[in-house]
């Protein structure tokens, strides 16, 4: 990465070949082939905010391998500072994922991903950027963690934004005390974190029945920002200043895959460019609704421009 023009954000984590089913399906036994896809939470969330004008970087690992090959270019073409993408010497990691107009289901082959290390964050850029983001995916297996870990703290100590999707499922991380142990360590730095219901449910046992009981039990482990997505409902943000529940709004949906993703590189585009939390909110929904009615990943550009309709107008 150049010396002088360090990223805004800095995605640490998957990135991998997707292969969604084909047709709408609720489980693998209706599937008949798929489609392959770019995926990765942390690959989506750099590129979307590439494409939206940020200067972001990705920190991946990908085999040495033709799915390799194939993720090495796809990146190269976009806007985006790659230079921390490594091939090594494992097989790529594919996620099958069921297509969705709810909540996909999905089962992971992996090696490659996780094989980050600490060649691939040096301390310079880590002094000296301003988001730094991962996943519980990212986080869940060796040696990735203790990297990602290891750095999430310089960034931290050098005043810098933590930021997690706490993307998790029993299926990539069957030790969930473990899960809520590594969470609440990452929150402590005061992150910011975002939970969808599902994977709250997933982490915790129970429900989002309150997400202000939710969003009060992150800030208590030392999160600064807590942003909650509720599905078709929308999102309950928060922080130690504010408070606010966006509603969701009707629109024909194509694929649920990476909305998330989207939602959270609208919130954070917002949030660099001095927005406050609300409109922060505000950016992710539109860029979600974007998402939402795309399948697979977005082409080319998006104007940031449009993701601040709403509360210009307001």
């Amino acid at each position: 990465m150049s010396q002088t023009n360090f990223p805004s954000v800095l995605a640490v984590g998957e990135l991998l070949i997707d292969l969604i089913s084909s047709s709408y399906a609720s489980s693998f036994d209706d599937v008949t082939s798929f489609e392959r896809i770019v995926g990765g939470s942390p690959a989506n969330m750099a590129s979307n905010l590439s494409r939206l004008g940020q200067h972001a970087a990705l920190v991946a690992s990908i085999g040495k391998d033709d799915m390799g090959d194939y993720l090495q270019k796809f990146v190269n073409n976009l806007s985006l500072d790659t230079s921390g993408v490594h091939q090594v010497p494992y097989p790529t990691t594919l996620v099958l994922v069921t297509k969705s107009q709810q909540v996909s289901n999905f089962e992971a082959y992996r090696l490659a991903d996780c094989q980050i290390s600490k060649e691939q964050l040096p301390d310079n850029l880590l002094e000296a950027v301003k988001v730094f983001h991962t996943t519980c995916f990212a986080l869940s297996k060796e040696p990735a963690r203790t990297t990602i870990l290891n750095a999430a703290s310089k960034v931290a100590a050098a005043g810098g934004q933590l930021s997690i999707d706490a993307n998790y499922a029993a299926k990539i991380w069957p030790d969930q005390a473990e899960a809520q142990e590594i969470v609440a360590t990452y929150c402590s730095h005061g992150a910011m974190v975002k939970f969808s219901d599902v994977d709250w449910e997933r982490l915790y046992g129970y429900p989002v029945d309150e997400p202000a009981s939710a969003a009060s039990f992150l800030h208590g482990l030392g999160a600064k920002t807590v942003c909650i997505t509720l599905g078709e409902k929308g999102c309950f943000v928060s922080s130690e200043e504010s408070q606010h529940f966006v509603p969701s709004r009707p629109i024909e949906v194509v694929d649920t895959t990476g909305a998330g993703d989207a939602f959270w590189s609208g919130f954070l585009c917002a949030y660099i460019d001095g927005y406050n939390l609300y409109q922060c909110a505000l950016a992710g929904r539109r860029m979600a609704e974007i998402k939402l009615q795309h399948f697979g990943p977005l082409p080319g550009k998006v104007d940031k421009r449009i993701l601040y309709l709403d509360f210009q107008q307001e």
